[in-house]
């Protein structure tokens, strides 16, 4: 699975995903969800379709005949949604080869979608709008569904990640470029629910975004599964991963509000947010308990809250999952494996407490104090008729206690045990049930060795645990959401000025002849740059260059990124005979503003708008640039120079020979306008 780089003549390069036809286990599962996904859509449509038949027809023996197949298909759908199901418990693909000695985690299966052919409808937008031959951008439009193939099978590794990140940064890029608020491109991206299979299908690239951004979450847990929980590092991968896997997903539910897919709803991501950090917070209780545990009253009790944490996170994450509508779609093994766990370590955090109150007796040596604070700090209440300090001088009142603690551990795991046999894909875990019936025995054991004739006569319940921990997990945006791209079409221009938002002009070519080395015009911008103070008189007006061109070739030289000073250099050395430049002027000098874009998010209606405001440019660039400052060979002359320096407008061609001096001189948006381009959801 090792990547492969493709190096073209630009030197660019870009990774590839695994090859879709390894043989490998978390291979074979993404190739039988797209199987599935297939199957569920044609269900669906013959479904849809008998529908539409039963209310058209009013014929009984067709009813009768649409109604049966409406039974089978919906068999069918039910079917192979249990299939669906099957691939996101089988959790044991993702483990680690050497994990036999800790608990499964839980990871996220990758989105599927279908491939996407930008070639047609870029070429023509690139032609139609950027009046450029798109056929001359077919490599970079090939690089572009390489990558996007690519990031269908993204190795499991940070190399994986950086691949998928490369294509989510890309996409602004592509949005500025090719989509524009005005017109549809005709290019539909299609991706499948991960829960139900369901395809959803969008011409904009805020479905493309989202599904992105949850891979690369889902590709973070399964990184955090296969790491070696046996080491401190290993751990340490684990909990990194699923806290960014968390701060991923936090991502997407605040910034995608209003998703099609349910997969990524607000309340299945909040879902899917507890059960990363729980995951993350069991991993940190791993960590803590790995080099091993004192037999010591304040180190067991400090890992009974712990263990308490732990099991109070997956009974919220339980909890968020048996709330409607989410427990239709979430995996039984899932709801089942997150109740297991809650027992587990609940029974874990009593048997702590247990081992302490009976193991160690209160020593005339010990700190009589700072044990009752700590005793008194992981009860919540005590059984009436005792406190912390009887419990820790009185034998009978400690062993009791610590029998109640022992007691429930046992009906803990007990019912874990229950749980986990329910479940047909938990049974399959034996590692699962090694460990639960291994915890079991332990409590028995000690259950037995601290049995008495009293058992009967004084029954105490034990109180509950207060959860503490000195670790919590927490969320963690990784840095490498953001990586520094190369704009595929960087040849297009400037992103700031030749974008999809802009009209232009078709490319103009116009003959500039200098008069004593003056032709008549002074320029300025960054990159490209643009024709300020025309001469109306000059012969370039005459042959058509207006105020406010921008200067997109000189000769045979594209100067789309070229500065004032990089254009100076090629106008300067022009002869008698002249040279043809290219230019381009914008067709609205005040772009309509982009339709509002409305969003739901915590039952209140929240609208943003986009608001782009053209800016003097010389507001902007207080160091601009001017020819005229420089040398005389673009300056109109001596007896000119006072004129372009007056706030009047300069003088221009009248057919009627009437000159209007008063005219206002127009205003260009400012490039610094349009550097912004991304769309808010």
């Amino acid at each position: 699975m090792t990547d492969r780089i493709l190096d073209r003549a630009e030197k660019s390069y870009f990774k590839k995903g695994c090859s879709p036809l390894a043989q490998t286990g978390r291979s074979r599962l993404q190739n039988q969800r797209v199987g599935l996904n297939q199957q569920i859509i044609k269900q669906m449509r013959m479904r849809a379709g008998a529908e539409n038949l039963l209310k058209a027809t009013s014929n009984n023996k067709v009813r009768e005949m649409v109604v049966l197949e409406l039974s089978y298909v919906n068999s069918n759908l039910q079917l192979l949604m249990e299939q669906l199901e099957g691939l996101n418990s089988s959790v044991e693909v993702y483990q680690n080869a050497q994990e036999t000695a800790n608990i499964p985690l839980i990871p996220l299966g990758l989105k599927e979608t279908k491939e996407v052919d930008f070639s047609v409808a870029f070429k023509d937008f690139i032609l139609e709008h950027y009046s450029e031959d798109g056929s001359s951008f077919e490599d970079e439009i090939a690089d572009l569904m390489d990558l996007r193939q690519a990031c269908r099978t993204p190795s499991r590794s940070q190399a994986g990640m950086e691949l998928l990140a490369k294509y989510l940064n890309h996409l602004p890029l592509l949005e500025s470029r090719f989509f524009s608020p005005t017109r549809q491109t005709g290019i539909f991206f299609t991706w499948y629910d991960s829960f139900t299979g369901v395809p959803v299908c969008q011409q904009n690239l805020s479905l493309e975004k989202a599904s992105i951004l949850f891979n690369m979450a889902a590709l973070y847990t399964q990184i955090g599964t296969r790491s070696d929980r046996q080491t401190q590092a290993g751990l340490e991968e684990v909990v990194s991963s699923f806290q960014k896997a968390a701060g991923i997903l936090n991502h997407l539910k605040e910034t995608f509000t209003h998703t099609p897919s349910y997969d990524m709803s607000p309340a299945m991501l909040s879902m899917l947010i507890r059960m990363m950090l729980a995951q993350a917070q069991e991993c940190l209780f791993e960590k803590s308990a790995l080099p091993g545990i004192r037999n010591h009253f304040l180190s067991l009790l400090k890992m009974a809250q712990e263990a308490a944490k732990v099991a109070e996170t997956y009974d919220h994450v339980h909890q968020s999952m048996i709330q409607t509508p989410i427990k239709d779609n979430v995996p039984l093994f899932w709801s089942t494996m997150s109740q297991v766990k809650t027992n587990h370590y609940r029974s874990l955090a009593h048997y702590f407490i247990a081992t302490a109150l009976l193991d160690h007796q209160l020593r005339p040596s010990d700190d009589e104090d700072h044990q009752e604070k700590t005793l008194s700090q992981v009860y919540d209440c005590v059984p009436e008729g005792r406190s912390p300090l009887d419990i820790l001088r009185k034998r009978d009142h400690r062993r009791r206690m610590g029998k109640a603690h022992l007691r429930r551990a046992i009906l803990g795991h007990e019912e874990a045990l229950r749980i986990h046999g329910l479940c047909r894909h938990l049974r399959s875990l034996e590692v699962l049930r090694d460990i639960l019936q291994a915890s079991l025995q332990r409590s028995l054991t000690k259950f037995s060795g601290n049995d008495s004739d009293d058992e009967f006569t004084d029954y105490m319940e034990a109180p509950d645990i207060i959860s503490k921990t000195e670790h919590r997990a927490e969320m963690e945006m990784p840095a490498s959401t953001k990586v520094k791209v190369t704009d595929f079409f960087q040849r297009l221009g400037p992103l700031s000025v030749f974008s999809a938002k802009q009209r232009w002009t078709a490319p103009r070519t116009i003959r500039l002849r200098p008069e004593d080395r003056d032709l008549g015009f002074t320029l300025k911008g960054e990159t490209p740059v643009q024709v300020v103070s025309l001469d109306p008189l000059c012969q370039a007006a005459a042959d058509g260059l207006k105020e406010g061109d921008y200067i997109v070739a000189v000769g045979d030289n594209e100067c789309k990124w070229m500065g004032v000073s990089d254009v100076m250099r090629l106008l300067k050395d022009v002869d008698e005979e002249g040279i043809d430049i290219r230019v381009v002027s914008m067709m609205d000098s005040n772009p309509p503003m982009p339709t509002k874009s409305a969003t739901f998010c915590g039952n209140l209606p929240k609208t943003y708008s986009m608001i782009c405001l053209a800016l003097d440019e010389d507001e902007q660039n207080p160091k601009a640039h001017k020819v005229t400052k420089k040398s005389s060979f673009l300056s109109w002359g001596l007896k000119n120079r006072l004129k372009s320096a007056s706030t009047l407008s300069l003088p221009t061609a009248d057919n009627s020979g009437t000159l209007p001096w008063n005219k206002p001189r127009p205003t260009f948006p400012s490039t610094s306008s349009y550097n912004n381009d991304s769309g808010l959801y």
